[in-house]
């Protein structure tokens, strides 16, 4: 079986953590690596080393390896929030198929263009949500949608994390380059995994958020109101200490509950006094939905379409924080 040959574009934590797994699959190449600060390539050499393997050649751009060694098959884009549009449209331009880290851009605006680069591209682009990418939440939303749940009246959420103090002097915590705070980094993934769940545009949001005297948003809570009518609670708290999250969804004759990750499934009915795990397919995370996706096996579960629904709900959001009030959807 022909090996599908990917580049990484940044090699920072969660990059390594990628390239982690994509290093034990037997049918992907890691050819070439895009990174700009010696300290991180020297951290990923290690990483190679210590799994006993070559690591591929570095660049400083996506340009300069394409130039060097033409263009692979996949990228896979883990850079800061600010660079995912250009990094995006330079390798859909160049050819190749892409999954690009959450979250898909800065703003709704950027969506759309990106969305437009794809479209004339013709090349398949995956939005890295873990949540949207996992077969737990697949599994949930084909239980809600057939009615498993009855009628959906409320999803609750939250999500907490060391954060503040762990990104001190880094760039999540400059607005130019990551776009926003907590609620905007590990806090997409919630925001992201509720609507998947539901499906629906949100039409009205109201927001409050605290810097807690950072240049970013650290804690957070936002309610609102899906086109049916279903309310929601999101709860983020980046001034905290481990990383825990919960997703309840509640139905008039049932109750679901996963992760923000897609990382467990619960659920009980309205007969039942306790709640049971439900099965689902076990996952490798995004890298190996990704190739199932480029292979056929299965529908894109996060096209950039997903990737603009959660670009607007943002939107909305900032500016329910902005002005101090209820913001209807356009």
């Amino acid at each position: 079986m022909a090996k599908t040959s990917a580049i990484i574009v940044g090699t920072g934590g969660m990059a390594r953590h990628h390239m982690s797994v994509m290093m034990t699959m037997a049918s992907t190449r890691i050819c070439g690596l895009v990174e700009v600060s010696e300290a991180q390539r020297q951290i990923t050499r290690n990483l190679f080393e210590s799994r006993g393997k070559k690591c591929p050649d570095f660049y400083s751009t996506i340009t300069e390896l394409i130039k060097t060694q033409g263009a692979p098959d996949t990228a896979f884009i883990n850079t800061p929030h600010k660079f995912h549009l250009e990094n995006a449209r330079d390798c859909l331009k160049a050819g190749m198929d892409v999954l690009l880290e959450k979250p898909m851009v800065i703003n709704a605006a950027e969506a759309r263009r990106l969305i437009k680069i794809r479209e004339q591209s013709k090349k398949l682009l995956v939005v890295a949500f873990p949540g949207s990418l996992s077969p737990a939440v697949k599994k949930a939303k084909q239980m809600i949608s057939s009615g498993k749940l009855g009628r959906v009246t409320f999803v609750s959420a939250y999500v907490h994390q060391h954060w503040k103090e762990a990104t001190i002097g880094q760039w999540r915590q400059d607005p130019v380059i990551s776009g926003g705070g907590f609620l905007f980094d590990t806090g997409s993934h919630m925001v992201n995994t509720v609507v998947d769940l539901i499906d629906q545009d949100v039409v009205q949001v109201c927001a409050l958020m605290d810097n807690c005297g950072t240049p970013v948003d650290i804690n957070s809570t936002v309610s609102g109101r899906f086109r049916d009518g279903a309310m929601f609670s999101l709860a983020a708290a980046g001034d905290s200490m481990h990383c825990t999250s919960e997703v309840t969804v509640i139905g008039d004759q049932g109750i679901l509950q996963t992760g923000i990750w897609g990382e467990r499934l619960l659920f009980k009915s309205i007969k039942d006094t306790a709640f049971s795990e439900v099965k689902y397919p076990k996952s490798k995370g995004v890298w190996e939905q990704f190739l199932k996706v480029r292979a056929g096996k299965q529908d894109n579960p996060c096209p950039p379409e997903v990737g603009l629904r959660f670009a607007r709900l943002m939107d909305m959001i900032r500016k329910s924080d902005d002005t101090k009030t209820a913001v209807k959807a356009r």
